[in-house]
């Protein structure tokens, strides 16, 4: 028996992919292939961990079989991840797989199946690990009354990106902003990393000195979501040329996160 589904790919980010470039970074975009039908997302350039932001819909997917075996054994989702070149067809970087989370049109969109996690994926290039992929993938059958049936995709819009789909609200992470600032000693390649918490958008301020850097950055409130951090060093050459000497990630920054105090907590201690 003929049974139709939309297929949802909640392609959030991924992190810890490697190198592809002589300059130490890539410009990575996923393929989802989902049955006979597949969509990529956009190129991130220059980064070893793209926030796509985006998702993919796959109308009109046909599967054959019983509706429960539908929905407790669906087909397999394939996701290869590719740095894109300026010339030349794309190098692939890795690969990795999915399930998705099967709604029947007899079912109620609500937790605790839906909306759908988000999960982090392991990816594979050949027999080695090549990074992760954070995404949610979600295949919802469309019953006797069509698409208008199916549960509405909730927000954010953002205009600038055209007709990109962002991640929808209940499964994207909710974001803080974040200072990163980072403090370098002299000619020592050691490096020291103090993450701020803001939770409001903030000017930023100059920098100190060459030695002394930051920048601001909006991440997800849930540190296991954090990406690493990369660090390059390049030796600057003539006529503007960079040579990657080394690199180093990371993973974690939870050691390094500083929780500003609550002032309107204190206020009340001192007050009460």
């Amino acid at each position: 028996e003929k049974q139709v589904f939309q297929l949802r790919a909640h392609m959030y980010q991924a992190r810890s992919l490697f190198a592809a470039d002589s300059s130490g970074l890539s410009d990575p975009f996923a393929r989802v292939f989902f049955i006979s039908q597949s969509q990529c997302t956009e190129v991130l350039n220059e980064t070893l961990c793209p926030t796509w932001d985006q998702l993919l819909v796959f109308d009109n997917v046909e599967l054959y079989g019983e509706a429960h075996e539908m929905r407790d054994d669906p087909p397999i989702i394939v996701i290869e991840i590719y740095d894109q070149d300026t010339v030349g067809k794309a190098d692939f970087m890795g690969r990795t797989f999915a399930k998705p989370v099967v709604k029947m049109s007899d079912e109620h969109y609500c937790p605790p199946r839906f909306p759908p996690q988000l999960e982090y994926y392991q990816i594979y290039r050949g027999n080695s690990t090549a990074g992760d992929l954070l995404a949610a993938f979600e295949l919802l059958q469309i019953g006797p009354g069509g698409k208008s049936d199916l549960p509405p995709v909730d927000g954010p819009t953002d205009v600038d990106r055209g007709p990109i789909l962002p991640v929808p609200l209940g499964i994207r992470p909710v974001l803080s902003k974040y200072r990163v600032e980072v403090i370098a000693w002299e000619h020592q390649i050691v490096m020291f990393i103090v993450v701020w918490v803001r939770t409001a958008l903030g000017s930023l301020y100059p920098a100190l000195d060459n030695h002394h850097t930051f920048a601001s950055q909006d991440l997800p409130e849930n540190e296991l979501l954090h990406p690493p951090l990369n660090i390059r060093v390049v030796d600057c050459r003539a006529f503007g040329r960079y040579t990657l000497v080394g690199s180093h990630a990371v993973s974690s920054l939870r050691k390094f996160i500083y929780h500003p105090p609550d002032k309107k907590a204190q206020h009340w201690n001192m007050t009460g």
